[in-house]
């Protein structure tokens, strides 16, 4: 059987209501892709949507957050591998759209999509935080600065402008260390600015080809809640600026953390 040159790893933890949608997503799509389910948490759940859909369970060891990630990043043998968010959703291009790209790009670390959010079922396609991300991430629509260091870590400066779930890595050109670190919420900003520092291009489509959830059960909601962002922002600010601006930017930067609540009045 030929390897596939793209494969969704579908990271599952413990019972997401939302596993199943993101599942159907991942297999409806316009090309033929591989898709795996990667757990660090297996249950009876996570095996009958297995079972289900005919997909094969890739079992590892919890140590950490970005552990998780990591092991999910090398579950599979393809090349090209999303890891995907068991809360969100893919259009039926992404995938077809990602390998196009590889092909044109093969210089690529990561090739990543704009997105939009999905709130209490209803899909958001612009609000403030949006905006901001899309205005960061100008530099990388210009293709020849894609592979600059300049360009690639402007888009992380003032706060992580490239949504993780959104994101597909080439595997020959990234460690098979990305995400491992001591945080809890911003390991993907932390393994963006790793990759900022290594050679290879930081490719965005500017299509909005997937849906990020946001929901009071997400692990990224339960951090912000603890008061445990605020802090890993600010060690990673101190990644990009002097200790005066990071504590500076990382105060204004704090209000950013109320466009993951779900108000009542949307």
């Amino acid at each position: 059987m030929k390897k596939s040159s793209h494969t969704f790893v579908v990271l599952a933890y413990k019972e997401s209501p939302f596993l199943e949608e993101c599942l159907k997503s991942v297999l409806n799509q316009s090309m033929k892709t591989s898709v795996i389910i990667a757990t660090t948490t297996p249950s009876k759940y996570i095996s009958s949507l297995a079972k289900k859909y005919h997909l094969d369970i890739v079992n590892g060891p919890h140590t950490s957050i970005g552990g998780d990630f990591d092991f999910a990043l090398n579950a599979s043998d393809s090349h090209l591998v999303t890891i995907a968010h068991q809360d969100d959703i893919y259009d039926y291009y992404y995938a077809e759209r990602i390998v196009k790209a590889s092909n044109k790009y093969p210089h690529a670390s990561i090739l990543f999509t704009d997105y939009y959010e999905l709130r209490k079922g209803k899909k958001v396609l612009r609000n403030i935080n949006l905006i901001i991300k899309r205005v960061l991430l100008l530099p990388l629509r210009l293709k020849f600065l894609s592979g600059t260091t300049f360009a690639k870590r402007f888009v992380l400066r003032f706060g992580s402008a490239i949504c993780c779930p959104s994101v597909t890595f080439n595997r020959e050109n990234t460690p098979k260390q990305v995400f491992q670190c001591d945080l809890k919420c911003n390991i993907d900003w932390f393994a963006w600015e790793k990759l900022s520092k290594l050679k290879g291009n930081f490719i965005y489509l500017s299509q909005k080809l997937m849906g990020h959830r946001i929901d009071e059960s997400t692990t990224t909601t339960d951090v912000i809640k603890q008061g445990i962002r605020r802090e890993e922002d600010l060690v990673m600010f101190k990644k990009f600026w002097p200790n005066w601006m990071a504590k500076t930017i990382n105060h204004f930067y704090s209000n950013s953390e109320k466009s993951n609540e779900i108000k009542e009045a949307k």
